[in-house]
């Protein structure tokens, strides 16, 4: 039997690799199921496991807020910025907070150049149902002038790597932009609006919410943050959105439903995930204190 060498291991190595990526490409539900049963995911993750999350804040110096965030490899910027509108004639003391989501073929070859893509237009349209249905804003705050004068805040949030879970990472960078968002004290004289950049308003929340999603595999296993490959195989999910007091405050599902033990499971897991955002973005407070 001849010797085995350096090179016969990494060829064997290079052989199990392309075999492995070869049966992910022509059969990625088994390829699943087959870790699944394994009791862990392909990316070495355990069921219940968030991938590393971070923030940062004021990375955008030209916007009135804020952020980047990271979950795992997906990436998601949210740029505020303050513009002045005649407010609705329903709402005359109300200003307006209006969220975009981009997702461009920068972040993933699965988008295309053109119009937004139908995920994107419910991403934001999932956002604004958040923000009108969790009243996290008094939106009359924003008014300067009743029935004159009025702030719009333009919430652009563009992804600009896309692993899967884009919604959570969304929440959490819109969530704390709107948190160091600073408006210029304005008043409203003779039909016209004077800012002065000397004097600035921090924005005040009223509730702050952040998500947790999840997908189910085969109907009965739960993943939490699930990244892309485990978004197109599975076709179950549950997105849990709470606030600081632990409140629910919107859940949404896709394919069919979950038991009452699973959406138990999920709430709770929301509640523990606010509170590891929380801590994150802590931190982040604190960094830019020590920049500043």
């Amino acid at each position: 039997m001849g010797n085995v060498t350096n090179e016969n291991i990494i060829n064997l190595n290079t052989a199990i690799t392309f075999e492995a990526e070869t049966f992910r490409r022509i059969q990625p539900e088994e390829y699943l199921r087959r870790y699944i049963q394994q009791h862990v995911r392909p990316d070495g993750r355990s069921f219940n496991h968030f991938r590393k999350t971070t923030v940062n804040l004021s990375c955008i110096t030209t916007a009135d807020g804020s952020s980047m965030v990271r979950i795992g490899n997906t990436t998601v910027i949210c740029g505020i910025k303050a513009e002045v509108s005649e407010p609705n004639v329903n709402f005359p003391k109300e200003g307006y907070l209006v969220p975009n989501v981009d997702l461009s073929p920068i972040c993933s070859p699965r988008f295309k150049p053109g119009p937004p893509s139908e995920q994107a237009q419910v991403l934001s349209e999932n956002l604004n149902k958040l923000l009108k249905n969790s009243k996290v804003i008094d939106l009359e705050t924003l008014c300067i002038e009743e029935g004159k004068a009025a702030w719009v805040l333009f919430a652009d949030l563009v992804c600009v790597n896309y692993d899967g879970n884009v919604f959570d990472a969304c929440v959490i960078a819109l969530m704390s932009a709107l948190m160091n968002v600073r408006l210029p004290e304005a008043v409203y004289e003779d039909g016209i609006v004077k800012a002065t950049e000397e004097k600035t308003i921090i924005l005040g929340l009223i509730r702050i919410t952040y998500s947790a999603s999840f997908a189910m595999f085969d109907g009965q296993h739960l993943l939490v943050d699930p990244n892309e490959m485990e978004e197109s195989i599975t076709k179950d999910g549950i997105t849990v959105v709470v606030d600081e007091t632990g409140k629910l405050c919107n859940i949404w599902k896709t394919g069919s439903s979950c038991s009452s033990e699973q959406l138990k499971t999920c709430i709770s897991k929301a509640r523990d995930r606010y509170a590891d955002i929380t801590s994150i973005i802590e931190i982040a407070k604190q960094a830019i204190k020590k920049i500043e």
